[in-house]
């Protein structure tokens, strides 16, 4: 009767015991090194955790299935069948123990190895053993064996800060462990053991010592030949510790300091290309830096047209550079663009119908208002092609046509685009916003630019992964975009490039303070910054010379030929000067202008930005009258820039490429112009407004007018 009281007070003392453990320790409240991995899963950045430790979270699936058949052979060869508690393993312990006088193996399972990380102990004891016992079999009930397997690859220990086999095999080999030769799963499995005292880092000889150990016990196996074992020993252990991975670090800290909650990030960052990139412009710096000086710094960016996603970030050279201030993303600072906004002015003409890219116009001195611009060279090339004006970076005649389309509607324009456009404060946009006296980004610009390569339509730019695109914004009309596109496509390339492949332009900013250089093809856009951070003049910088040959280098590391831009859209007028209609054949100055301040031309319907729901025949919007008064002579109308024909003589009609904005402007023989942009949708709910728009159009002085037919 005593001995059975003896047993349940036993019995009652070790429940007890056991329930004063409290929860089995499952690892759920673990701190893991905050990480960023790029749109395929591989890492970019790992951060260490608060107390300074790299422990990355692993997964069965994530390491080399040879390093469990090395780790089970070695460490626990009953891990499948066992209950978190091997008996025949602490037998063989416990005889060890008798026979020897001292521990010579713990007899502990991977899951009592689990419950001892998960609960460190300060020291070897009876005690400590048994509560690793009762917490393994806990364990085991509340995971599974592959849950307990990726607790063991978090948290095993490696020396020094290194915790985890995803943060070892990083440091010692430099990459993930899915990929294991024979000898280093051996040493991966050997060090956990005794990580201090086996540190590859500080004792190479006794990390391979401790190697060759496991893979004798291997060998025995006979899982693997002799061969392969001498092999895997021939094998070098490393002797000191890689950094841990750093790409892409601007776009990493943003993503964190956006969402720190999240223990893993996916951006949309590729892993190669920004290495390529990054290491494109560690070259190109160094150059640079010996014939600029050694402050000079680039970043650069590459983007996805068809949904704005970031490529790849180089903020600056050498995230670790203090000298360059190499932690500031120079894709985010504020900068002087230079000439780089001038196909958007151009782009405004071509939507106004003012110009082609064909069209003659005047490179002469000008003064506006006392503003005198001048070309970079300080001459003047006469009369050139609009094209050329372009392609050449003249600045009077992107004066000319900035004036004409209005400083105040390029700005807001941009604006309207998503752009950040950035004055001094008070300031309003004017003329010298055309050459670059205005702030903005390279993010922006990087934007703007595939706007133009998506014919007209911007899309912000993102490095978090979603499931759909944003939103599209309106930049230019479809025509007046191909336009632009077309012009860039034809700029004479540097020395490493290729003309036709990319559309690019140039731009230096005043003072020699940044150069710039923006290209792109049918699928990618990617922008260059090269300057100072602290934004000091470097005599000699210019666009061409420093950021056009690394904008090319660029696009060749992108691993594909260019890839040709959109074919292009209806409207297009592809003829030479001479045979553009008459109005397009030479620019000429004040034409607008003349619209609104001498109150000549103008049109009374529609409305400019009125919203016309029309009807349709076969599909197609049809025709929409024009009222307009104040024309002199022959009036010939344009949509989108390019010249109609009219079904009646007697009266004014034009009609729209379907739904969509479209940009009506009216010329006469005068010279003078009359623009509105209308946003056209389908339907039959303004046909009574028709009717009476066309009697009352009918009834005025533009029935009297007739429109001259477009040259061919």
């Amino acid at each position: 009767m005593a001995a059975l009281l003896c047993c349940v007070f036993v019995l009652a003392g070790a429940a007890w015991w056991i329930v004063s453990l409290g929860p089995a320790p499952i690892g759920s409240k673990l701190e893991f090194s905050r990480s960023v991995v790029d749109r395929h899963g591989r890492l970019l950045r790992a951060y260490t955790t608060s107390e300074g430790r790299w422990r990355l979270p692993a997964t069965v699936d994530d390491v080399d299935p040879r390093f469990f058949k090395v780790l089970f052979a070695y460490e626990d060869k009953r891990f499948r069948t066992h209950h978190g508690v091997d008996p025949l393993a602490l037998l063989r312990a416990t005889y060890q123990l008798a026979t020897s006088g001292h521990i010579r193996s713990g007899g502990s399972t991977l899951t009592m190895q689990v419950a001892r990380l998960l609960e460190p102990r300060s020291q070897r004891s009876a005690a400590a053993k048994l509560r690793q016992i009762v917490r393994a079999i806990e364990i085991e009930r509340e995971l599974t064996k592959d849950q307990v397997l990726s607790l063991y690859l978090e948290l095993a220990p490696y020396g020094g800060n290194i915790e985890g086999i995803r943060a070892a095999s990083l440091i010692y080999f430099g990459k993930e462990p899915r990929r294991l030769s024979l000898g280093e799963a051996a040493l991966l499995v050997a060090l956990p053991q005794s990580p201090e005292l086996r540190r590859p880092d500080r004792f190479s000889e006794a990390a391979r010592i401790a190697r060759n150990r496991v893979l004798d016990r291997f060998a025995a196996t006979g899982a693997v030949s002799a061969d392969e074992i001498a092999h895997a020993k021939a094998e070098p252990v490393p002797t000191g510790r890689r950094a841990m991975p750093m790409l892409a670090p601007h776009a990493a800290d943003r993503a964190v300091a956006a969402r720190p909650e999240l223990r893993t990030q996916r951006i949309s960052i590729d892993a190669d290309l920004q290495i390529s990139l990054e290491q494109l412009a560690r070259e190109r710096v160094r150059e640079l830096a010996a014939m600029l000086g050694p402050d000079v710094s680039l970043a650069l960016l590459a983007v996805d047209n068809a949904t704005g996603e970031v490529l790849a970030r180089v903020g600056s050279p050498d995230y670790f550079d203090e000298r360059r201030a190499g932690q500031i993303d120079m894709t985010e600072a504020l900068r002087s663009p230079g000439s780089t906004l001038k196909p958007f002015i151009y782009g405004l003409g071509f939507e106004d119908g003012i110009i082609n890219p064909e069209t003659l116009i005047e490179d002469r001195p000008a003064s506006y208002d006392g503003y005198a611009p001048k070309d970079f060279d300080s001459t003047f090339q006469g009369t050139v092609t609009v094209r050329t004006a372009l392609q050449q970076s003249l600045n009077v005649p992107a004066v000319a046509v900035l004036d004409e389309v209005g400083a105040a509607r390029l700005a807001a324009r941009i604006a309207q685009a998503g752009g950040t456009l950035v004055l001094p404060q008070g300031a309003a946009p004017g003329l010298a916003i055309g050459l670059g006296g205005v702030g903005i980004r390279l993010s922006d610009l990087v934007m703007l630019y595939a706007g133009i390569a998506r014919l007209g339509t911007t899309l912000p730019l993102r490095e978090r992964l979603a499931a759909s695109p944003p939103r599209a914004r309106r930049l230019m009309d479809p025509v007046a975009a191909w336009y632009v596109g077309n012009v860039l496509l034809g700029s004479p390339p540097p020395d490493n490039g290729v003309v036709g492949g990319i559309a690019f332009k140039t731009g230096t900013s005043y003072g020699y303070r940044d150069a710039w250089s923006i290209g792109f093809d049918g699928k990618h856009t990617i922008g260059v910054w090269v300057g100072r951070p602290d934004g000091a003049p470097v005599p000699g910088l210019v666009g061409r010379s420093a950021a056009a040959p690394i904008l090319f280098d660029a696009f060749a590391r992108m691993g594909t030929s260019p890839a040709p831009l959109p074919p292009p859209p209806k409207g297009v007028l592809l003829t030479s000067s001479a045979k553009l209609p008459p109005p397009l054949r030479r620019f000429q100055p004040g034409r607008l202008a003349g619209v609104t301040e001498q109150a000549s031309l103008h049109i009374l319907f529609p409305p400019d930005g009125s919203r016309l729901d029309l009807s349709s025949t076969d599909g197609k919007p049809d025709a929409v009258p024009l009222k307009v008064t104040g024309a002199v002579g022959t009036l010939t109308v344009m949509v989108n820039g390019i010249p109609v024909r009219q079904r009646e003589r007697d009266a004014l009609f034009f009609k729209p490429d379907g739904p969509g904005f479209s940009r009506v402007t009216v010329l006469d023989s005068s010279g003078a112009a009359a623009s509105i942009v209308v946003r056209v949708d389908d339907g039959s709910v303004a046909q009574a407004v028709l009717h009476s728009a066309t009697a009352i159009c009918s009834a005025s002085a533009c029935g009297n007018r007739s429109l001259a037919p477009p040259s061919r």
